[in-house]
Order: structure tokens, then C-alpha cells, then sequence
């Protein structure tokens, strides 16, 4: 999936992001999240992780 955020286009692809957020322990949930396998991240540390950005 291509997007752009804040003026950067990304690439992004499922297998991508998996392996990028192998590894990362997920903060507390609060708001908005995104299922990783069995595990619920918070959508902004989804995001920064895989774009790099804040």
C-alpha cells in the first residue's frame, strides 16, 4: 500500500511491517490500535516504528 504522510511516501506491505515490528513490545493501549498477530499496539507506535517519523 502506498501512502504519504507528511509529505513522505511510504511503501508499505504486510510482510514489511511484520518483520519491522518483530520484536517491539507494545505500549499501553488507550485509543486507537492495531492487531500485530495476537498483540494490540497503539496506532502512533505502529506508525513511528515503521515510518520512522513521530
Amino acid at each position: 500500500m502506498r501512502c504519504v504522510i507528511a509529505r513522505f511516501p511510504f511503501e508499505l506491505t504486510k510482510s514489511g511491517v511484520l518483520e519491522t515490528m518483530k520484536g517491539v513490545v507494545p505500549e499501553p493501549v488507550t485509543g486507537p490500535f492495531v492487531m500485530i498477530g495476537r498483540r494490540a499496539y497503539p496506532a502512533k507506535q505502529v506508525g513511528a516504528v515503521v515510518t520512522r517519523q513521530d
